[in-house]
C-alpha cells in the first residue's frame, strides 16, 4: 500500500473509532500529513467537571455573594453559571463567571420575600457540564413570617414550626390558625407561642379533608401574617383491605392478591404476608404500591404444610389496617406444577417467553404454546428440557392482535400438566408506535409537577413532525401542558392525567396517565411550556423524541407532592404519521425502567 493511502486510511479509522459513543459536543480534533507517515491528535478530556455551590445560609437579606467552586483536571473550566429560582417562577441566570473565585453578588431586595432556589452549572473547555443540586434559602428583607410546611397529608398530632425573620430586637408571639380549605374561616390552633415558635396541631377531632394553615406574629400593635399553606389533607381514617382467598391446595408459583381502598389520602402500599397456621410469625411476601395489589409467589420457598395469609394496607397519611386472615391454606408441592409467566400486556419484535415448572417426578420438558385469544387453536412456540424454561418468540411471524399463552409440563412419568392461561396479550408490530415516556425533575421537588420539570415522549421510529403539530419542524414551540385530576376522567384520584395543547394549533401527542395523585380532587391546571423535537438512537434505530419543558403554572396551589413510585402510561394519537405516511398505533405504552417518583 502506498504511504499516502496508508495515512488517509489510518486517520479515517481513528476518527471512526473515536466517534463511537462520543457526545455531539466533543472537541476531538484529527490531523494528518500526506507524506510517508500520518499523525493523529485527540482531546484527552472525556470527564465532566466537578462543581459545588456554597450554601449562603438562611435567612438572607440585602446584597449577598453567591459563591461556587469548580475544577476540571483535564481541559480546565470554561465558565460557571449561577442561577436562581424565585417562588413560583423558573430558573434564571444570576451571573456567568469565567475565572475563580466563581460567583457574583445577589441583590435579594430586587424580588419578593420567600423561599428561593440556587444552583450552579460548570462547563469545561471540552464542552462537558455538571450541575449542582438546588440549595434553598429564605429571603427576608422585611419582617417575614414563615410557617414550615407540615406535608401534603397529615394525621394525629402534627408538629408545626414558625420562623420570624427580620424582626430585629422586637419580641414576638405567634398564633397559628387553620381553616377549611378556601373557606377563609380561620380558627386558632395555638396562641401566645414564644420563640422558638413551635406547637402541635391535634387533628383527631377534625373531619377528613383539606385545610389551610397560617401563622401570625405579633409585637405590640404590629402583626405580620405568613403565606398560607393551602390544601393540607387531614386523614385520620384507616383504609379498608381484604385478602383474596388464593385457594387450596397451593403449589408451584401462584398469584396472591388483595383489594384496598382509602377515600381520603389514598393507598400508599399493601403488604401481603404469610405465616404457618396457628403462629404469629408473619413474613412479607411482597410490598405493592399500585393497584391491582397482586404478586406472584413461589410456594416452593416454604415447606409443605398449612399456612395463613393476610394483608396490611397503609394510606398516604400513615394509617394502617390489617385484613382478616385467610386460614388453613395447604401448600403441597409434591405434585407437578407449571405456570406461564406474563410477558406483559403489549408485545412486539422478539419477546422472551418463560415458565416455571416443578414435579416430584422430575421435569421431562416444558412446552410453551400460543393461540388467538379466546380460541383453542394452540400452536407450539418452543419446547425446553432444562431450567429456566423459555425461549424467544418472534412476534413478527403472526398477525397483530390478541393472543393467549400457556405452558405444558411433561413430568418424568409422562403425565402432562397444563398451566393457567395468560390471556389477551396484545401483539403490536405497527410501523410507528409509542416506545417510552419519561419525566425529568428540574424544579427541585421530587414527586411534584413544577416549573423546570420536563416530559419526554419517545416513538419507536422517525415521525413526521408536521403531523404532531401543523407546520412544525421540531423547533421550540410554545404549548400548554394541562394537568387534570383523574376523577374528572373517571380514573380515580390516582389517575391524574396530562396532555399537551397547542396555542393556535393542535398537538397530537395523546395523553399520559400519571398513575398517582398530583392535583387536588376535581381540579385542573395548566403550565406554559416549550415543545422541541430531536432524533435519538434506540437499539440501533433512529427515533423521534419530543421534549416538553415546563414553565410557569396558572395555579400552583392546586398541586400535590406524591411520595409513591409509579409507572406512567402514555396513550398516543393515531393522527401522527411516520415518514411513509403510516398512522401511529394507539396502543398504550407503560413507562420503561423501575417505577419512580415522576417530576
Amino acid at each position: 500500500m502506498r504511504p499516502r493511502l496508508r495515512a488517509l486510511l489510518t486517520v479515517a479509522l481513528v476518527a471512526a473509532v473515536a466517534g463511537v459513543g462520543a457526545p455531539a459536543f466533543s472537541t476531538a480534533a484529527f490531523t494528518a500529513r500526506t507524506t510517508n507517515t500520518a499523525s493523529v491528535s485527540a482531546a484527552a478530556d472525556w470527564t465532566p467537571p466537578t462543581v459545588s455551590l456554597v450554601n449562603p445560609g438562611s435567612p438572607v437579606r440585602g446584597s449577598i455573594v453567591v459563591s461556587a467552586t469548580a475544577s476540571d483536571a483535564e481541559s480546565g473550566i470554561q465558565n460557571v453559571v449561577v442561577q436562581v429560582l424565585p417562588p413560583g417562577g423558573s430558573w434564571t441566570t444570576l451571573c456567568t463567571s469565567t475565572a475563580a473565585p466563581y460567583g457574583c453578588p445577589w441583590n435579594t431586595a430586587g424580588g419578593a420575600d420567600g423561599t428561593y432556589g440556587l444552583r450552579a452549572t460548570a462547563t469545561d473547555k471540552a464542552g462537558y457540564a455538571s450541575t449542582t443540586s438546588a440549595v434553598q434559602t429564605t429571603v427576608a428583607n422585611n419582617v417575614t413570617v414563615v410557617l414550615a410546611d407540615p406535608g401534603d397529608v397529615v394525621r394525629g398530632s402534627v408538629p408545626l414550626s414558625t420562623s420570624v425573620y427580620g424582626g430585629g430586637t422586637a419580641t414576638y408571639t405567634v398564633r397559628v390558625e387553620y381553616s377549611v380549605a378556601d373557606s377563609g374561616s380561620w380558627k386558632s390552633i395555638c396562641t401566645g407561642v414564644a420563640s422558638p415558635y413551635g406547637c402541635s396541631w391535634s387533628t383527631a377531632s377534625l373531619a377528613s379533608g383539606s385545610y389551610d394553615l397560617r401563622s401570625i406574629a405579633t409585637s405590640g400593635s404590629t402583626s405580620v401574617t405568613s403565606a398560607a399553606i393551602a390544601g393540607v389533607l387531614v386523614d385520620n381514617t384507616a383504609p379498608t383491605v381484604t385478602t383474596i382467598n388464593p385457594g387450596s391446595p397451593l403449589r408451584g408459583t401462584v398469584t396472591l392478591a388483595a383489594t384496598a381502598t382509602d377515600a381520603d389520602s389514598g393507598i400508599d402500599q399493601v403488604r401481603i404476608q404469610i405465616a404457618p397456621s396457628g403462629s404469629t410469625s408473619w413474613t412479607d411476601v411482597c410490598t405493592l404500591s399500585t393497584s391491582p395489589y397482586s404478586c406472584r409467589y413461589d410456594t416452593s420457598k416454604v415447606v409443605d404444610g398449612t399456612y395463613s395469609f393476610r394483608s396490611v394496607a397503609t394510606d398516604a397519611a400513615g394509617n394502617t389496617t390489617t385484613s382478616a386472615t385467610v386460614s388453613t391454606r395447604v401448600v403441597d408441592n409434591t405434585v407437578s406444577a407449571v405456570a406461564m409467566e406474563d410477558p406483559g400486556d403489549y408485545l412486539s419484535g422478539t419477546t422472551a417467553l418463560t415458565a416455571t415448572a416443578s414435579s416430584s417426578a422430575g421435569v421431562r420438558s416444558v412446552t410453551i404454546q400460543r393461540a388467538p385469544s379466546g380460541t383453542t387453536s394452540w400452536t407450539d412456540v418452543c419446547t425446553d428440557t432444562t431450567s429456566p424454561y423459555g425461549c424467544s418468540w418472534s412476534t413478527t411471524g403472526v398477525q397483530d392482535g390478541l393472543y393467549d399463552l400457556r405452558a405444558l409440563l411433561v413430568d418424568g412419568t409422562g403425565a402432562t400438566t397444563v398451566s393457567t392461561t395468560v390471556s389477551a396479550r396484545r401483539v403490536d408490530n405497527t410501523p410507528l408506535r409509542a416506545y417510552d415516556v419519561q419525566t425529568s425533575n428540574g424544579g427541585g421537588t421530587a414527586g411534584r409537577i413544577e416549573p423546570g420539570d420536563s416530559l419526554t415522549f419517545t416513538y419507536n421510529d422517525l415521525a413526521d413532525l408536521s403531523t404532531i403539530s401543523s407546520g412544525w419542524g421540531g423547533e421550540p414551540r410554545n404549548v400548554t401542558l394541562r394537568v387534570r385530576d383523574g376523577n374528572l376522567l373517571g380514573q380515580g384520584s390516582s389517575g391524574d392525567t396530562v396532555d399537551v395543547q397547542g396555542i393556535g394549533s393542535t398537538v397530537n401527542l395523546g395523553s399520559v396517565n400519571l398513575r398517582q395523585d398530583y392535583i387536588k380532587t376535581n381540579k385542573s391546571t395548566t403550565f406554559s411550556a416549550i415543545m422541541t423535537a430531536s432524533t435519538a438512537t434506540v437499539a440501533g434505530v433512529s427515533v423521534t423524541r419530543i421534549t416538553v419543558d415546563l414553565g410557569s403554572n396558572s395555579s400552583s396551589g392546586l398541586l400535590r407532592t406524591t411520595s409513591s413510585a409509579a409507572a406512567m402510561v402514555w396513550t398516543p394519537s393515531s393522527a401522527v404519521r411516520d415518514l411513509l405516511g403510516r398512522a401511529s398505533s394507539t396502543t398504550p405504552v407503560t413507562e420503561l425502567g423501575t417505577s419512580d417518583r415522576d417530576f
